[in-house]
C-alpha cells in the first residue's frame, strides 16, 4: 500500500498537468492552439509506462470529448496522438530543455502529416491523386504553425512545472 500511495504521489502533477491541459481544450482557444499534442509528446517521459501514457491520454482525450461533441474522423486523431504517444515514449529518455524544441517540431510534423492525409484519403475535399495531396497538405499550412507552436508553448510549459515540482515538492 505504500508503495501506490508513493507512486501516486509521484504522478500526482503530471497526471493534474494533462487533465488540465486536455481540458483546455474546452476553453475558447485559436484553432488549433491546444496543448494535446503536447500531452501525447511528454507522457512517456513523465510515467515511464506506455500502457498508462496511453490509458492517460485516451482518458483526457475522451473526457474533452463528451464535452466537444464526437466528430467524423475523431479515430484518425487519436491513433495519430497515440502514434506520437508511442514514438515519443521510445525517446522518452532523450527530452530535455534543449531538445524540447526539435521534439515539439516532430510531433507536431507527425500529427500534421497523418491528419492530413486522412483527410485527403478519406475526405472528398480534394481529388486523389498526388496533385490532391499536396494541394491538401499546401493547404494546411498554417495550421500546422499553430499546432506547433502551442506543442512547443505547452510543453516547455509542462516540462519546467514538472521539474520545479519534483525539485521543491517532492524532495
Amino acid at each position: 500500500m505504500l508503495n501506490i500511495n508513493k507512486n501516486l504521489s509521484h504522478y500526482s502533477l503530471p497526471i493534474f498537468l494533462v487533465f488540465i491541459l486536455a481540458l483546455s481544450r474546452l476553453i475558447p482557444h485559436p484553432p488549433n492552439f491546444t496543448p494535446i499534442i503536447a500531452v501525447a509528446m511528454m507522457s512517456g517521459y513523465f510515467f515511464k509506462d506506455k500502457y498508462f501514457s496511453f490509458f492517460i491520454l485516451f482518458i483526457s482525450m475522451l473526457l474533452s470529448d463528451l464535452f466537444l461533441g464526437f466528430y467524423k474522423g475523431m479515430s484518425i486523431i487519436y491513433l495519430s496522438l497515440f502514434i506520437i504517444t508511442y514514438f515519443f515514449f521510445i525517446l522518452s529518455s532523450k527530452i530535455n530543455g534543449k531538445n524540447l524544441f526539435y521534439f515539439s517540431f516532430l510531433a507536431s510534423l507527425l500529427f500534421y502529416l497523418i491528419t492530413n492525409f486522412s483527410v485527403w484519403y478519406l475526405g472528398d475535399l480534394y481529388e486523389k491523386s498526388l496533385k490532391g495531396l499536396i494541394y491538401c497538405y499546401y493547404m494546411a499550412i498554417p495550421y500546422f504553425s499553430k499546432t506547433f507552436f502551442s506543442t512547443l508553448f505547452f510543453s516547455y510549459a509542462a516540462f519546467f512545472l514538472n521539474f520545479f515540482f519534483k525539485k521543491k515538492v517532492l524532495n
